[in-house]
This record gives C-alpha cells, sequence and structure tokens, in this order.
C-alpha cells in the first residue's frame, strides 16, 4: 500500500493504542504509549504505521511522491475529541456577565428569562443558513487548536421547527468543513416560555411529534436531556430518555450539575453513554456509573466560567473505576470557549488529573464518548489519519503552558488542514 503521508522524527509521538475495546478507567486511564523519535505512516485517510522513525522508514518504504512532514522538536498525538459542545446556535450573552459578575445564580438568571431562554429566542430567529455560517466559523477555530472531532447538541430551538432546523444546520456544518460532528438531539434542554409552568406538556411534544421526525429524518446519533432543579426532574427525564431509546437512538444526560437530583444513578439504569457534568454526584451515583460502564464527561471550563467554588469530583471518580472523558461544553452562555487546550490546564490545576489522565480522556475515552473509538482517538494501524502535531517538547509541555495556541499542524483523514507556519 502506497504512503501518501509521512510524518517522522517526532519528539515524541503519543498513541493511546489498545483500548479501542472500551475505555480507560481507574489506574488504566494512567497508561500512555509513548515513542520517541516516532513516525506515522499514512495511506489515504488511514494510518498504516506507527513506530520509532527508523522502523516506520523501513516498512513505509516512501517515494518521491510521499508528503514528508519533519516533526523534529514536535509531539504528535491523536487528533482531540470534544464530546460535549452545543456549537450551532444563534447570538451570543456576553450582556450575561455583568449579572454573573454581581453574583446572580445560574439558574435565576434562566428564571428572568436569560440563559438558555435567551439563546432560544436568538436561534429561532436565525435562519438554517446563519446558523451554518456561525457553525462553520467556530469549528473552524476549533480545528485550528487541534479538534478534529466533537458531538455537536441541538436544544437552543425548543419548538419542533427550530430542533429540527438546528440538526439539519449541524449536519450541513459537518459536510462543509473539516471536523466531524456527531449530533445529539437536545429538545428537552429546558422548558420554553409558551410552556411556562407545563413542563409535562412540553414533554409530550418533545416525545411525541419532534423525536420522530428527528428518527425519521435521520438527524442524530443520541438524544439528551438537561436534569435538574427547575428544569426537568429525574421522571421527567426518564420520559424521554426511555422514549428515544425505544426508538434506538443512544443516551446522554446533563446530570447533577447544580442540585443533585439522581441524575448519574438514572444514566447508569438506562444504559446511558455518558453523562456529564457531575459537579455534584453521589457516591451512590459514582459506583453505579462505575458499575454500569457510562462514562462520566466532565467540563471543567463551564465550572471555571460560572466561577463556582467546587468541580466534580474527577479523583473520586476514577479512584472508583468511572471512566472519564473531558469537553469544553462549548455554548453561547455558560462555557463560551471552545479551546480543548484550555480544557487541558483546567483538568490538571483544578480536577487534579494528570497529564496523562487528561491526553485520554480527550482522545479515546472521547472516543468512546461519541461511539468512534474503532475508528479514531488512537494512533494505530487501521484508522483514521486524525492527528495533531503541537510545538512543544514533551507531552507534559501541554498541561504546563497556558492561554497560546501550541498547534503546529493538524492533519484530518490523512490530508492536512492546518499548518502553521
Amino acid at each position: 500500500m502506497k504512503t501518501t503521508l509521512l510524518i517522522k522524527n517526532a519528539r515524541q509521538v503519543v498513541t493511546s493504542r489498545g483500548t479501542s475495546e472500551k475505555p480507560l478507567s481507574g489506574e488504566g486511564l494512567q497508561e500512555l504509549t509513548v515513542i520517541e523519535d516516532g513516525a506515522v505512516a499514512v495511506s489515504g485517510d488511514k494510518i498504516t504505521a506507527v513506530g520509532p522513525t527508523a522502523e516506520v522508514l523501513d516498512k513505509a518504504e516512501p517515494d518521491d511522491r510521499t508528503r514528508v512532514v519533519d516533526a523534529s522538536g514536535k509531539v504528535v498525538l491523536p487528533g482531540l475529541i470534544d464530546p460535549h459542545t452545543h456549537v450551532v446556535f444563534g447570538g451570543s450573552r456576553e450582556h450575561e456577565l455583568a449579572l454573573k459578575l454581581q453574583g446572580v445564580p445560574y439558574l435565576e438568571i434562566l428564571a428572568r428569562g436569560g440563559g438558555i431562554l435567551n439563546s432560544v429566542e436568538a436561534t429561532r430567529a436565525a435562519s438554517e443558513e446563519e446558523l451554518v455560517r456561525n457553525g462553520i466559523k467556530y469549528c473552524r477555530q476549533m480545528l485550528a487548536q487541534g479538534t478534529t472531532t466533537a458531538e455537536a447538541k441541538s436544544g437552543y430551538g425548543l419548538s419542533t421547527e427550530a430542533e429540527i432546523k438546528t440538526l439539519q444546520a449541524i449536519r450541513e456544518v459537518d459536510r462543509a468543513q473539516p471536523i466531524d460532528l456527531v449530533p445529539t438531539f437536545l429538545g428537552a434542554h429546558a422548558v420554553p416560555a409558551e410552556y411556562k409552568n407545563e413542563p409535562d406538556r412540553y414533554l409530550d411534544l418533545v416525545i411525541e411529534e419532534m423525536l420522530p421526525q428527528v428518527v425519521d429524518r435521520k438527524l442524530a446519533y443520541y438524544c439528551d436531556v438537561f436534569c435538574e432543579d427547575g428544569i426537568f426532574s429525574e421522571e421527567q427525564s426518564r420520559r424521554v430518555l426511555a422514549a428515544a431509546k425505544e426508538k434506538g437512538l443512544g443516551l446522554k444526560m446533563h446530570a447533577d450539575e447544580i442540585v443533585p437530583l439522581g441524575g448519574a444513578e438514572l444514566a447508569a439504569e438506562l444504559g446511558a453513554v455518558t453523562a456529564d457534568h457531575l459537579l455534584v454526584i453521589s457516591d451512590q451515583g459514582i459506583e453505579k456509573m462505575a458499575a454500569a460502564g457510562v462514562i462520566g464527561v466532565i467540563l471543567p471550563g463551564t465550572t471555571f466560567y460560572l466561577g463556582e467554588d467546587h468541580y466534580a469530583p474527577a479523583r473520586k471518580m476514577i479512584e472508583r473505576g468511572v471512566p472519564v472523558a473531558l469537553a469544553t461544553d462549548f455554548n453561547p452562555g455558560s462555557s463560551p470557549n471552545n479551546n480543548l487546550q484550555l480544557i487541558i490546564n483546567l483538568a490538571c490545576l483544578y480536577l487534579r488529573m494528570t497529564p496523562p489522565e487528561v491526553i485520554n480522556a480527550i482522545t479515546i475515552n472521547a472516543a468512546h464518548a461519541v461511539g468512534r473509538a474503532s475508528e479514531i482517538g488512537s494512533l494505530e494501524e487501521g484508522k483514521k489519519a486524525d492527528l495533531v502535531l503541537f510545538d512543544a517538547p514533551n507531552y507534559d509541555y501541554l498541561a504546563y503552558r497556558y492561554g497560546t495556541n501550541l498547534v503546529s499542524s493538524v492533519l484530518k483523514n490523512g490530508e492536512l488542514v492546518v499548518e502553521v507556519k
């Protein structure tokens, strides 16, 4: 098989290989395969060889048509994967920052008609074309920062027309730029103004009208629900997720972010792929998620931006066997950040995760969180050639430096899509 691209002489190639069958947990999350003076050979869109440069050169047999990238002084990682984003939305919410600085709680901002409901108004008013343009812009930012795959949730429409419009926009954004987007239906993100004080009637709409259209049009792989005090209760969340599961969608949850309602326990009971946020997860919830193999997607950027005084108990979750992934939660209100490099820093500083744990959490475990671990998340023969080259002497440097984009090059499906001169 002809080698179309060769990356050689890398200071380190970090592979995260050997864990495509199930996500890493416990002490296993510390395991990294690091190749000094490493190389990666690619044929078309697939990896054909990974190892020390001398060995890969012997195996790959590049010719004068092979594109060669000299990665001297660079660290090579699998393309970064962001398993929780809301990348397609209308408007922005910078005006709410003053309220946050005054100490107004998030749920109170929502009760005043701000928060999610503010973005709902803007998203409903936006055309599908405008949503697509915004989504492409945000994805290009993410790509330049090393993200090659991301989950993308709806949830700022909260009407059948606007939710379908958002999911269609996500599909168009996916087609229009290199990042692969994995769509999630989040019609149960909040109760819209027209159903105020009638959440069950709104959920009837979600289950009986929105969900069938989403499934019939094949617009999503997953269904999510915001299980939170004042939004949707555990029983209401169960209704949505049970209906989605019956229709063949994978399950995700916004769980135990502000008030412990038993979201983690529900995720384990229903066999959800992930439960996300988890700032106030109970010990019982941790044990049940570990037993069920539910991935805990932790979003430290949200906690940081909201100025909360406590983060998700990552260390306890890891020690008790919950597989952990990390994500930006990019959205217009509580986490207007789409840079996974910042999440590396926050996870080390505030979650007390180690650099190897963090790297696995944004590569192979994140791949499991979006159902793509057989294709991406590690550098192995036969997997997609999604790679990031960082201008760093070793992988620890990624956790050490913050506020600087360290990306040197990004490859998606074997194509060089970002190159910093």
